[in-house]
């Protein structure tokens, strides 16, 4: 039933998205530069909502717009409407709706579904990472220096010492490519599919993180915070590899060189 019902409220959300892209639609800004939300948002928020009510209405929910709705449930569903809303804004197709359910804190089931191509991701707490049913794993590159990198910078980006941009850096002048997609929850899944060998990112929030953190280690990778530590999608920072690069990108994150 809980599968069931992430599934239709992944594609109720999707639907909305489909409806609203490339059309015309109302656009605010909340805090930051390029920090978007849309009618979009709005409209793909409440059909997931809508929805997850109707079978679980005791359920405690996390979204991106509405914020917190504190109930007595041991269940809390956390709900990106629209992961990568500049990109929906502007026609982009990486864009997506994430799904993650959390039951006791530990996040047991996720799900992102990028309707423009129309991949939808999931996973179950110890029973693997699956694109559109079929089984998916991390990649098997063991070099940093060989890897294809992917990561995201926040709007209210803060000039901190060691920050995204000196990282950043560190990689490119080395070679390495790194990607900048505009949806941390399709990183996160194409880590797990094996496209990208790793993705870090200095905040994320738990509606960005959720789902995807789930389906990385489940289709076998890794993922921590920049000390290494066990990841919570209550704190900003993520590193999410394919495993077997982590220790060297977490020494590069870190301050040191490849």
């Amino acid at each position: 039933m809980l599968k069931t019902t992430l599934m239709e409220a992944a594609k109720a959300g999707a639907a909305e998205i489909q409806r609203f892209f490339n059309s015309e639609f109302k656009i605010s800004n909340k805090e930051g530069v390029n920090n978007l939300v849309t009618e979009a948002d709005h409209a793909s928020e409440k059909a997931i909502m809508e929805l997850i009510k109707s079978k679980f209405p005791d359920h405690q929910i996390l979204a991106e717009e509405t914020g917190e709705i504190i109930q007595d449930s041991t269940y809390k569903w956390i709900i990106d409407p629209i992961d990568g809303t500049v990109n929906f804004a502007h026609g982009i197709p990486l864009n997506c709706v994430s799904i993650g359910i959390e039951h006791e804190g530990e996040i047991i089931l996720g799900c992102v579904y990028n309707p423009h191509l129309n991949e939808i991701f999931f996973a179950e707490k110890g029973k693997g990472a699956f694109l559109n049913d079929k089984a998916i794993r991390v990649s098997e590159e063991t070099q940093a220096i060989k890897a294809c990198l992917v990561t995201g910078f926040p709007y209210t980006y803060i000039n901190m010492p060691n920050g995204p941009l000196e990282i950043f850096e560190r990689f490119i002048r080395k070679g390495v490519p790194v990607r900048r997609l505009g949806s941390a929850a399709i990183d996160l899944c194409w880590v797990a599919a094996g496209r990208f060998d790793g993705f870090y990112e200095h905040k994320l929030e738990a509606w960005d993180s959720a789902a995807g953190y789930l389906i990385v280690e489940e289709a076998g990778g890794k993922v921590t915070d920049f000390t290494g530590s066990t990841f919570s999608v209550y704190q900003h920072r993520i590193l999410a590899t394919n495993g077997k690069i982590h220790d060297e990108m977490l020494k590069v994150i870190n301050g040191g060189e490849l």
